[in-house]
């Protein structure tokens, strides 16, 4: 038993330092190639076999011979194991090169496509990792382009809206100006009106403004919808009766939910007062809400006729002026705009379908504990 425990110290220290100098030789070329390094860890362990066998062959004097044998196999396991390394080595150097221009060409055009030669596990988790950040980059170019699309949309659209009432507005102050005006109560009125009018449009502009910045201060009380909506209906029923609309409300269930009472306010009175202004005279415009498993949904439906498939997707984008089977908003395509902002800062999603007659438009928020 002690000699085998001297073998085993010998055998330690010659091959501890023949460890020592080869993690000095790592030290010092951890900068080099991986090949470099594959051929340093194959040479260590052939070394530390090496030194551990001759330092053991020094301390138990064994022939010669013996130790020319010993020599000679470890020579040629280390010239195998030697080239096995590089060729690994080599291998692994050249995959890399291939990753690295596949990467290259990955910045420049933004598009990643993977190395067709197979690759070790690190490499292809490496490679899929890019391939998975090339399509969230592609995603997020495509939402940069239509918010920009959408950016120039709403400039062209405000500029236009906020012309032509300025133009108005200059011709009657001209024209009361000059005297020329037989009945200056009714100009007085109409100025009033555009002022009105433009005053809702800052007022929209400044709270989407809020929204995107994510400035929107939020204080959740918990109300029932009940008085939500008959809020909201006492505000719209004046729009409602001058154009001939029936409002509906009796559909409304007496559920808490945890909002904040004004900013959810504006989200169903710009719903119905949306809902409205696209409704023709003796149309419908009901509002319901319901509990959907830990959801409150709130839903109103109008009779304008329906939405194109192919803008349901851009209802609540900014600016979103409708389309053929609806007649265009008098505001400046904000109100859903607000309406999924804020229902989003709630926590909540918006959405819209059609109906037969017309269009839902759903908000749903979630149910108090």
């Amino acid at each position: 038993m002690r000699d085998l425990l001297l073998i085993a110290l010998y055998a330690l220290l010659g091959a501890g330092a023949a460890g020592l100098l080869g993690a000095v030789a790592l030290r010092i070329l951890r900068r080099r190639s991986v090949a470099v390094a594959l051929a340093v860890v194959a040479g260590v362990a052939v070394s530390a076999m090496l030194a551990g066998t001759l330092t053991v062959a020094w301390a138990m004097f064994l022939s010669s011979h013996d130790l020319a044998v010993v020599t000679t196999v470890v020579a040629m396991a280390a010239a195998v194991s030697l080239a096995t390394a590089l060729i690994l080595g080599r291998q692994v150097v050249s995959r890399c090169r291939e990753l690295a221009d596949a990467a290259r060409t990955f910045g420049e055009d933004g598009v990643f496509t993977p190395p067709a030669v197979p690759a070790p596990a690190e490499l292809r988790a490496l490679s899929r990792e890019l391939a998975l950040t090339s399509e969230r980059l592609a995603a997020s170019r495509e939402r940069e382009r239509a918010l920009e699309t959408s950016r120039r949309e709403l400039v062209a659209w405000i500029s236009h809206d906020l012309r032509t009432p300025l133009a108005g507005l200059r011709a009657m102050s001209e024209a009361l100006e000059d005297g020329m005006v037989a009945d200056p109560a009714r100009y007085h009125h109409q100025m009033r009106a555009e002022v009105e009018r433009l005053n809702s449009m800052v007022t929209d502009l400044f709270e989407l403004s809020r929204i995107h910045a994510g400035a929107l201060s939020l204080s959740p009380t918990r109300v029932s919808l009940y008085d939500l909506v008959g809020d909201a209906l006492a505000g719209a029923d004046a729009l409602a009766r001058e154009r001939g609309v029936r409002l509906a409300g009796s559909g409304v269930a007496p559920l808490p939910v945890e909002v904040d009472g004004k900013e959810m306010t504006r989200v169903l009175s710009n719903l119905l007062v949306n809902a409205i202004r696209h409704t023709p005279a003796d149309g419908t415009v009901a509002i319901a809400a319901e509990r959907r498993a830990d959801t409150v949904v709130v839903s109103v439906t109008d009779a304008c006729g329906g939405i194109p498939e192919e803008d349901l997707a851009r209802v609540f984008d900014t600016g979103w002026r409708g389309s053929q089977a609806r007649t265009p908003p008098s505001g400046a395509g904000l109100g859903l705009a607000i309406v999924r902002g804020i229902v989003e800062a709630h926590a909540g999603h918006a959405d819209v379908h059609n109906v037969p007659g017309g269009c839902r438009f759903e908000l749903t928020l979630p149910a108090p504990a």
